[in-house]
Formats: structure tokens, C-alpha cells, sequence
């Protein structure tokens, strides 16, 4: 698939995602943080258990490729495993998922909106290149084992 993304094509994502206060202390969005950067380690490595320790058992992943394609809902934990299992057993080079940029949208003590940038990067052909750029929206929910993204949509700017 071909796909080229006009300029703010994810716009009426974001824009989906009402904004709020930020009502939470710089430890808990360190905790927030640390929480997407365990996701973007588990899905790099193959971390099946890592990966099922950052999401709700309800969790709910859509991809979608600049407004062309969509993937998705995948619903529930299982289901987002099977998928990552399923797409990483394809793999024949490293990826590595860059997360930039994150800004909390809202949040409070039970919940947090979160949005990040996508840089994904590949060692196919013996260098690292850009495989595709884009956003996540991530809403997590506090449980008692901490933060855990109950809802996340990918917008990539090109298919990969």
C-alpha cells in the first residue's frame, strides 16, 4: 500500500480526545511515562509478558495508516497479544518504537490522556532507517498495580 499523509491528517484524532486539566504531581506522570516506555521495550523485544503488564485486561489497540487504512479494534489483552505475537514471528529485522514529545492531554488520579510521537526505525539492509512516523493517543488507567493503558490508537503516516 502506498499512502501518503496530507499535512494534519491526524488532527481529527486528537481533536477527538476532549482536553482537560493535568491534575497529577511529577511522579505520577513519571510513573505515566515509564509505563509507555515499558510498551515501546516490550513490543521491540518480543516482551509478550512485558507487554501484557502494561495493558488492561480490556485494553483496546486500533492502528490507523493517514486516514487510508484502518486496523483494528483489537479488544482486549488477548486479543493485542495475539496480534504482537502474530506480527513479531514475521520480523526479520529490529524495530525500535521512539516515543517523543509527550504531552498529557488530561488527567487525574484514575486517568490520564496521553499523546506521543511515533518514530519507527528498522535494521533491515545492515543500517537504521525511518520506516514510518506518526502519533499515538494513549488513555491509561490507574490500577492498584499502577498505570496501565486501557485505550491506544496508532496513526502512522505510511504503511510499513
Amino acid at each position: 500500500m502506498t499512502t501518503t499523509a496530507a499535512f494534519g491528517w491526524g488532527s481529527s484524532h486528537l481533536d477527538a480526545t476532549t482536553a482537560g486539566e493535568v491534575d497529577l504531581g511529577p511522579a505520577e506522570r513519571l510513573d505515566v511515562q515509564q509505563t509507555l516506555a515499558r510498551y515501546a521495550f516490550a513490543l521491540d523485544h518480543g516482551d509478550l509478558a512485558g507487554l501484557e503488564s502494561v495493558l488492561t485486561e480490556d485494553a483496546v489497540w486500533t492502528v490507523t495508516i493517514a486516514d487510508e487504512a484502518e486496523q483494528g479494534p483489537f479488544v482486549g489483552r488477548s486479543a493485542i497479544l495475539d496480534l504482537v505475537r502474530d506480527a513479531t514471528k514475521a520480523q526479520t529485522e529490529q524495530r525500535r518504537h521512539h516515543l517523543a514529545n509527550i504531552v498529557f492531554h488530561r488527567a487525574d488520579a484514575d486517568t490520564a490522556v496521553v499523546w506521543a510521537y511515533l518514530t519507527l526505525t528498522s535494521n533491515a539492509g545492515g543500517s537504521a532507517t525511518v520506516i514510518t512516523t506518526g502519533f499515538y493517543t494513549f488513555t491509561l488507567r490507574h490500577t492498584e498495580r499502577g498505570w496501565r493503558i486501557a485505550q491506544l490508537l496508532v496513526g502512522m503516516d505510511n504503511a510499513v
